[in-house]
């Protein structure tokens, strides 16, 4: 066991690739404001213009499935990677006796280096990678009912939130990473099985899942708060007060989603009967 754990600890925090990493604005992929602002720019593009006029040709639903399945396949595998990678490189990289390092890196005195802001890099890869949901949606026959102002505004500023936690070495990002990469195990191993034909029952739970995490991360975002006002402060506030922003309006978003999916299906059942 002790092997295994060394094997994994090995390849996932102690390779060079990852424990030497660094983010150097201009040189790591990635690492410009152009990038950013291009990318965004050309998937809400892309989006909007298919969405409006539908240029791809939808594709067979055997063909479509088979991709999907892959592509979920994929997602939720990196994303248990990535839970895995960051709490190990977290623990690793967290100062002696200093627990409160996840949620306030230092201010003034954290660069964005180390095995656990690798993650954090492998996580802002991940978002663009996620950009192929929305090419599935618009390959798919019900292209203009499942495409919502909620999945195209999630998928395009979240980019701009992990280039955030990057440029500014944003406290408290190895928990949203975490957190949310393990939401995102359940969600897309939800999707996988549904491109397969298996209907899960717990289809609500993603959405309740999604809203959990929004609410988690107000409150422990209130102890990296506390830390950073009663101490020397905490590393990239103002990158937080953007994600702080981003996370409350997601959080409306998805719970009117699940009042209008769940609330509303509830409502006519209770009529029905």
């Amino acid at each position: 066991m002790d092997t295994l754990y060394t094997a994994v600890h090995y390849w996932l925090v102690d390779h060079p690739f990852i424990n030497q990493y660094e983010w150097i604005p201009g040189q790591t992929a990635g690492a410009t404001p152009l990038f950013l602002t291009l990318t965004v720019l050309v998937y809400l593009t892309l989006t909007l213009t298919l969405h409006h006029f539908p240029l791809l040709p939808s594709l067979p639903a055997a063909t479509l499935g088979l991709i999907t399945a892959t592509h979920n396949l994929i997602l939720c595998l990196l994303s248990f990677l990535m839970v895995f990678g960051c709490t190990l490189s977290t623990l690793h990289q967290m100062p002696p006796n200093d627990p409160t390092w996840p949620i306030c890196f230092p201010a003034g005195r954290t660069q964005p280096k180390g095995p656990t802001f690798f993650w954090a890099h492998v996580f802002y890869f991940s978002k663009i990678l996620e950009f192929i949901d929305t090419l599935l949606i618009l390959l798919s026959e019900s292209r203009s009912r499942r495409l919502s102002f909620l999945h195209v505004y999630h998928h395009g500023v979240v980019v701009v939130m992990c280039y955030l936690w990057l440029s500014t070495s944003q406290s408290l990002f190895p928990v949203a990473l975490v957190t949310n990469a393990s939401v995102h195990v359940v969600m897309y191993a939800y999707y996988l099985l549904c491109a397969i034909g298996i209907r899960p029952w717990w289809k609500r739970l993603v959405t309740d899942f999604q809203i959990i995490q929004f609410v988690f991360s107000f409150l422990i975002s209130g102890l990296m708060l506390y830390y950073h006002f009663t101490g020397s402060g905490c590393s990239g506030i103002w990158g937080w007060c953007f994600n702080a922003v981003f996370n409350a309006s997601l959080l409306a978003l998805f719970i009117n989603f699940h009042l209008k999916n769940y609330a509303k299906k509830k409502k006519n059942k209770d009529k029905r009967l």
